[in-house]
């Protein structure tokens, strides 16, 4: 069912995920890793604008964010910052997986406050422990 341009897949979850990602391929892939998740489901954007607007919309609530950072109009860069700026999703879990191979990436993530970064190639495994680490409140 669309969602504000998102799309939306899952049963009647308690929480929800929102990956964004503007390879189909990519997203896919990490849309399998994380479904198996008990009561999760899952939002797609395929843009850093496109997920802000979820996030501001009436739609589903969403607990986390797993995103690239290489994306067409607005960079996954940009739309953590401006996540972390607004007061309402400030607190928003982030989950970064990206084939950004700048050296200085993981440190310019880091001090955006993202709870993890995986460079690609990434474990999909990883990357979806993480995920339920962080929509349970546990550290690594």
């Amino acid at each position: 069912m669309p969602v504000e341009g998102g799309i939306v897949r899952g049963g009647r979850p308690n929480r929800a995920v929102l990956i964004v990602e503007d390879s189909e391929n990519s997203a896919a892939t990490l849309e399998i890793a994380v479904l198996g998740i008990p009561d999760l489901s899952v939002l797609l954007a395929s843009s850093g604008i496109e997920a802000l607007r979820i996030l501001g919309g009436t739609g589903p609530a969403v607990d986390a964010i797993i995103t690239d950072l290489n994306m067409p109009r607005m960079d996954g860069f940009e739309m953590i910052r401006r996540i972390r700026q607004d007061t309402r999703l400030s607190a928003m879990p982030i989950i970064v997986v990206s084939a950004d191979t700048d050296p200085s990436t993981p440190e310019r993530v880091a001090r955006l406050g993202v709870d993890a970064f995986f460079p690609k190639p990434y474990s999909p495994a990883q990357v979806r422990r993480k995920l339920e680490q962080v929509l349970n409140g546990t550290s690594c």
